[in-house]
């Protein structure tokens, strides 16, 4: 049998290219919409390996650390790494926030971490550059995707800290970029006054007489020195104890609120990711449906513009399955050169945007048979129309 499909593809093939490229280019930004939400999972799973815990330890009733705020004492990890079946208990605070190096800032999760040997909770597992902090004060490790370099001096509220290692793919559920620097300096940063909201301070407390007694302004100043909460423990379990077999009695006894792997992921992934997952899953329908118009508008116009041939076969006998075969090639094939310039495109829009979109090979296969599913579902109108020619068309001009 003739190929019919090919030979009209080959009579209107800068009509077919044309289109196939403006479909393309929407497959494109449907593939990198898949990607961005396999993005968000995968920085949320990122952020739970790099930290290094089996169980995250909060204030009571809330979904701290990452989905909400959560405040509990620095000293309680003792009294938790005494607790049955706990091997490791480190504190850690987390705070988004603007990092400033010379002239530029950087949008960050500043992360406190605990005096302890390389390896510890919370720590950087890896470095691809420098060292990790070993002084109490003032050094830092940066992800590399903030483009701070070793040696960097960065601002974080009134201090200064110096970039002594670089880290990869350390970065929070919301993908921003990590910076870890020493728990102590956290802990000061999170309530830490400019220097003309302190002024102000002590002079509205000089002028208050009930903080005029020395008592009092010294528990200010004490206040405003030093900060004596974190915003999680993290905990790591010893070998063959089970999550919660260690969890249910620091629950019990700390009254805390204590979250194993499984819990924190659904925190991250399902209650945080999931609006905008809602959100992403909306745009692809609408995506799908914008395709599948394009598809039909262009598949019935280039069956309009056949009415005449369309005729003449049917009148010297072709089948009625034959000429929808060829409809339904052609819209087969617009579906295909879309798809493959989609897939080119995503992939190389995908390092430059702004969210870390992740591309993966499963969502490619779904996407190309959705695509396919689609353009055959699209060229339905214009095959009815095509059945319904009269073959007597042919010969009435």
């Amino acid at each position: 049998m003739i190929s019919l499909a090919g030979r009209d593809i080959l009579h209107a093939w800068g009509k077919f290219v044309f289109t196939g490229i403006g479909l393309g280019l929407l497959i494109g930004v449907t593939l990198t919409m898949a990607g961005v939400y396999r993005g968000m999972v995968a920085d949320a799973q990122a952020t739970l390996d790099n930290s290094g815990a089996d169980l995250w330890v909060v204030q009571q009733g809330t979904l701290g650390p990452y989905a909400e705020s959560s405040s509990v004492y620095d000293d309680l990890w003792r009294g938790i790494r005494a607790m049955p079946g706990v091997a490791q208990a480190a504190n850690v605070t987390y705070l988004t926030m603007q990092v400033r190096a010379g002239n530029r800032d950087v949008r960050a999760m500043v992360a406190g971490i605990a005096a302890a040997e390389p390896g510890a909770p919370g720590w950087p597992p890896y470095l691809v550059a420098g060292r990790q902090i070993t002084r109490s004060h003032y050094e830092a490790v940066a992800d590399i995707a903030t483009g701070f370099k070793l040696g960097d001096v960065l601002t974080i509220r009134r201090n200064q800290y110096t970039v002594v290692g670089l880290t990869r793919r350390m970065v929070s559920s919301n993908g921003d970029p990590m910076v870890f620097i020493p728990l102590k300096d956290a802990q000061q940063a999170q309530f830490l006054k400019d220097n003309d909201a302190i002024r102000m301070q002590r002079r509205r407390s000089a002028e208050n007489p009930a903080f005029a007694a020395p008592g009092v302004l010294a528990a200010v100043n004490a206040s405003q020195a030093s900060n004596p909460f974190v915003n999680a423990i993290l905990v790591r379990i010893q070998p063959g104890w089970t999550p919660p077999e260690v969890a249910a009695p620091i629950a019990r006894w700390k009254r805390l609120t204590v979250y194993d792997r499984s819990q924190m992921n659904h925190i991250l992934v399902g209650k945080l990711i999931e609006s905008s997952a809602k959100q992403i899953g909306m745009f692809l329908v609408i995506l799908a449906m914008v395709s599948a118009a394009i598809v039909a508008f262009i598949i019935y116009t280039l069956t309009m513009d056949k009415i005449r041939e369309i005729a003449v076969l049917k009148l010297i006998g072709t089948r009625d399955r034959t000429i929808a075969a060829m409809i339904l090639q052609q819209a087969l094939v617009l579906g295909v050169i879309g798809f493959a310039v989609g897939k080119i495109s995503a992939s190389f829009a995908a390092p430059y945007f702004p969210k870390y979109a992740l591309l993966i090979p499963s969502d490619a296969v779904a996407g190309f048979a959705a695509i396919l599913v689609i353009c055959a579902l699209a060229s339905v109108v214009a095959i009815r129309m095509a059945l319904r020619v009269d073959p007597a068309a042919a010969i009435g001009g």
